[in-house]
């Protein structure tokens, strides 16, 4: 860790560190909006305000922040900042570490266009500084608008943002991307025209989950022989833990879905999300052994949540997943080539 870690970077490290400890989102924003704020202010201010004991004044800050920012202004690491990163020593989970060694990027996450908790660009950044090569960007599409699902006239804005970003970045690349809705008679929740947009789509059910398994089970194979889905999310839409509560995983012809999924090369998520942890075990042993491709995804709304891909990372490892079959393993280029074949 950087001793001369100034207050912005400072504030931002404790918010992506409460992230990936899975902390209450009120303290991880009272972090981020404190480093916007920083951030938009000139440094002279900010020191002078710390002399006279008026940081507080300033929006967004409050007494732990304002402590954090004064011992970054003084050279000392922040008194907080240095137990989140003791507690952070030790990994999220045991094993997984050839797996996420190979991992290339993380093809399910979230932004503010959205439901997710920051910017694009804040995403970015923390996936370049996990290694990734790449990052697909995935917000939710118009049905689901308890998440702020994106129309095809926001989603066309959010496309000239990331083609901005990528016109900065070096040989990182920021992939156009949605985790489309599966409807209910197994069609995409967007249009054909936005869809070849993209550079890669993620089909899930977020809706009627209790669905019988017949109906479900074709609802889902439609969605999987659309050539426009590349990866079939959180397959059985459960909930183990977390703080919306537990849910039972939806029934439906698992082989006959993989079956589908293996004939049309589309790849079963492994969803990293601990709240998640999708599918389970013997589904993806199921899937594994159905010839399937595979993902392993943060599924991440903030940016110390694409941590969480070292969970999948972990499963994978201990069901014996081939890493020649995750293909965010691969290259842009053949992940590229992969996901828009025509």
């Amino acid at each position: 860790m950087d001793p001369l870690l100034g207050p912005y970077d400072a504030l931002r490290r404790i918010a992506y560190l409460l992230e990936r400890s899975r902390a209450g989102t009120y303290r991880v924003k009272a972090f981020r909006g404190a480093a916007a704020t920083v951030l938009a202010t000139d440094a002279t201010e900010l020191r002078s305000r710390a002399a006279a004991g008026t940081l507080t004044d300033l929006s967004g800050i409050g007494p732990a922040t304002e402590g954090v920012i004064r011992q970054a202004l003084e050279g000392e690491i922040p008194a907080y900042l240095m137990s989140l990163e003791n507690r952070a020593a030790e990994p999220l989970v045991a094993g997984g570490l050839e797996v996420r060694a190979a991992i290339r990027g993380d093809l399910h996450s979230h932004s503010d266009w959205s439901d997710g908790g920051s910017s694009i660009q804040e995403m970015v950044v923390t996936a370049l500084e996990l290694g990734h090569d790449y990052l697909a960007l995935t917000d939710h599409s118009p049905r689901l608008q308890i998440a702020n699902g994106l129309s095809s006239e926001r989603l066309s804005k959010q496309l000239r943002v990331v083609d901005t970003i990528n016109s900065a970045l070096g040989e990182f690349r920021l992939l156009k991307g949605i985790e489309v809705d599966i409807l209910d008679d197994g069609s995409l929740d967007q249009s054909v025209e936005m869809l070849s947009r993209l550079d890669l789509r993620v089909a899930s059910v977020h809706s009627k989950l209790a669905m019988s398994a017949a109906p479900m089970t074709r609802r889902m194979i439609a969605a999987v022989q659309n050539p426009h889905t590349n990866v079939l999310g959180h397959c059985t839409g459960r909930l183990v833990e977390g703080s919306r509560g537990t849910r039972d995983q939806s029934s439906f012809d698992a082989a006959a879905v993989f079956e589908a999924c293996a004939h049309h090369e589309v790849a079963v998520e492994i969803n990293a999300r601990p709240e998640r942890c999708d599918p389970p075990d013997e589904l993806v042993a199921l899937a594994r052994d159905a010839g399937c491709l595979f993902t392993i995804d943060s599924d991440a709304h903030a940016p110390g949540q694409l941590d969480f891909q070292i969970y999948g990372c972990a499963r994978a490892e201990r069901i014996g997943v081939p890493l020649t079959r995750i293909v965010n393993t691969w290259e842009i280029e053949r992940l590229l080539a992969w996901a828009n074949p025509g």
